[in-house]
């Protein structure tokens, strides 16, 4: 259908998109009776649109009578002058547009209008929000379609389209920016792909723009950085809050949890990311050990949902932000970011989690731009279609990166430093490795060389004395996780390996600035707390993380009201569990 002239597109469009896996359900007459309570009717005429790419919508749309055309565009702000449509769906009565990016404050990527005489329901967000908290099973069928419905838009290309150079570092961070915020895309590659001409034509870039995003319609981020991109899609708030009860610091499972927590009990809350939402869980195709999902949870998922609870109780998120110093000034600190902006707290929470050491193989230094990466997502795999790859490290990231690669790659060699694959990776993760066709494990064996042109062509790896020389395109790095805190400038306790000292911990260090540490979660600094991946002693799992976020909020409460701070935060809570 998407291939069809636009001038048929209308006739063919007529059947209704069938609902395969829940992207599309049909809200029931009493569902839809509670959205004409918050929303209001409205009538459309043919071709009449609702949503251009690159808008912000303002509301949820129903279908009451009549259809509604939704398409992915390229280039064009309208489908119907256009035969570069990535994808048509066509939606009836009790169906709705939109995905999560509604909820979440982003632009549209798609384009939505009427295909003939319709009637709608619209509900604005506010009221939508306050339908997904006062009514969880039609807020729970809202919200996984939109999941499901963003999931498949990342699968399929769809929304931004990036345009610049795979070997270039700026388009290469760019697209993990993009990508770990799962935001739906596709590279237009200058130097493989054949549509990149002519879009720099009818662009009229330079040199200069590159790389550039176009948004929708005729918006177009030239010379695009994760900042400036976050901003052309209300991914930041105007300015930072000039002051508030809690700053965390990191936005992985520790620090969302400690936002939802205090948030939801009533502290004012900034939290900030110099990247995305999720941390390292936030790129995991599919967690399986995590508490309360049997059938297992994508870490896109659970980032998504946690990213909504946030904006629920009223935290303010920021990202890509990067802290570079926390100063204590008399009994408060003043956060300082790396633009020179800062907001001053009662309190401060390190939640930056870790990250992964590059490898020290010969000759990769040359493809860290192009061919080596630190997290495996859908752009990632998309890049590794029918293509061998290699995965270096034994820890259950490395292990969820191999199965997900194996299901585009041709051959994923993981390769394992340790004699044993159970020695650091779960059990049911070694299993399936074990008995997948397409994966290929190489135990006590590392990497030394990387061999290539322009482009990584193969790995020479060792076994002993045994060197083996594997034809791989790509190398996927998940070895030696380090604190990240680099360029972070607090006056805190650490571990010879950088890890913040909290609790009896940064009492032994000897370097308390006052008295001993109360709390387990607080630093030789009172009321800076650290938790999570990035903590001294952490257990380095996603539910511990969760945990650790959810008890940092009563010690702070407990540090708030004992008087060792001259803001008293009456009325909260002191003992009852959070």
């Amino acid at each position: 259908m998407s291939d069809t002239p636009a001038a048929n597109r209308r006739q063919v469009a007529q059947a209704e998109t069938p609902d395969t896996i829940g992207a599309f359900p049909r809200l029931s007459d009493e569902q839809i009776a509670v959205l004409l309570v918050r929303g209001q009717r409205r009538t459309l005429t043919d071709g009449e649109v609702l949503i251009q790419p690159g808008e912000h919508p303002s509301s949820l749309y129903v279908v009451l009578e009549g259809h509604l055309l939704t398409a992915d565009t390229e280039l064009a702000a309208d489908p119907r002058h256009s035969d570069e449509s990535l994808a048509v769906e066509v939606h009836g009565r009790g169906r709705f547009v939109g995905d999560v990016g509604l909820l979440e404050g982003q632009p549209s990527f798609v384009f939505v209008s009427a295909i003939g005489a319709a009637e709608v329901v619209e509900v604005p967000v506010d009221e939508l929000e306050a339908i997904v908290t006062s009514d969880p099973l039609l807020g729970e069928i809202i919200l996984r379609a939109y999941l499901i419905r963003r999931s498949l838009a990342i699968g399929a290309g769809a929304g931004l389209r990036i345009v610049g150079s795979c070997f270039s570092p700026q388009t290469r961070d760019l697209l993990d920016f993009i990508a770990r915020n799962r935001l739906p895309h596709r590279l237009v590659d200058l130097d493989e792909d054949e549509k990149a001409e002519r879009l720099v034509r009818q662009l009229g870039a330079t040199v200069a723009d590159f790389p550039l995003v176009i948004l929708g319609g005729s918006r177009t981020v030239l010379g695009a950085t994760p900042a400036r991109l976050a901003e052309e899609l209300g991914m930041r708030p105007p300015a930072p809050p000039a002051t508030c009860d809690v700053v965390v610091v990191g936005a992985g499972p520790a620090g969302l949890a400690a936002a939802v927590y205090a948030a939801s009990d009533g502290l004012s809350v900034y939290l900030c990311d110099a990247v995305a939402t999720g941390g390292q869980a936030g790129t995991s195709a599919k967690i399986e050990n995590y508490l309360g999902f049997p059938a297992g949870i994508s870490g896109t998922e659970l980032a998504d949902r946690s990213l909504l609870q946030v904006r629920k109780f009223g935290a303010t998120l920021d990202i890509p932000t990067t802290v570079q110093e926390v100063v204590e000034d008399e009994d408060r600190f003043r956060v300082i970011f790396e633009d020179g902006s800062e907001v001053t707290s009662d309190v401060v929470v390190l939640a930056t989690g870790v990250r992964y050491r590059s490898l020290p193989a010969a000759g990769l230094d040359r493809f860290q731009a192009s061919n080596v990466f630190y997290a495996a997502t859908a752009q990632e795999a998309r890049m590794c279609v029918d293509t061998p790859v290699a995965v270096v490290g034994g820890g259950n990231s490395a292990g969820q990166a191999a199965l997900f690669l194996a299901r585009t790659s041709s051959r994923v060699h993981l390769v394992v430093r340790a004699a044993d694959l159970g020695a650091g990776m779960s059990r049911y993760l070694v299993d399936q490795i074990q008995h997948h066709p397409r994966i290929n494990v190489l135990l006590s064996s590392e990497v030394v060389e990387a061999h290539g042109g322009n482009r990584l062509e193969a790995v020479t790896v060792r076994h002993g004395d045994v060197l083996e020389k594997l034809r791989v395109g790509h190398v996927f790095v998940f070895i030696g996780a380090a604190p990240a805190t680099t360029g972070l400038k607090v006056d805190v306790a650490r571990d010879p390996e950088g890890y913040i000292l909290t609790g009896a911990e940064a009492e032994l260090a000897g370097a308390r600035t006052e008295g001993s540490p109360r709390f387990s979660l607080e630093t030789t600094i009172p009321g800076v707390f650290a938790i999570g991946d990035v903590r001294h002693g952490s257990v380095r799992r996603m539910t511990s993380a969760v945990g650790e976020g959810a008890s940092v909020v009563r010690q702070i409460h407990e540090y708030l009201n004992e008087g060792r701070h001259s803001r008293v935060c009456a009325g909260a809570p002191t003992s009852r569990d959070t």
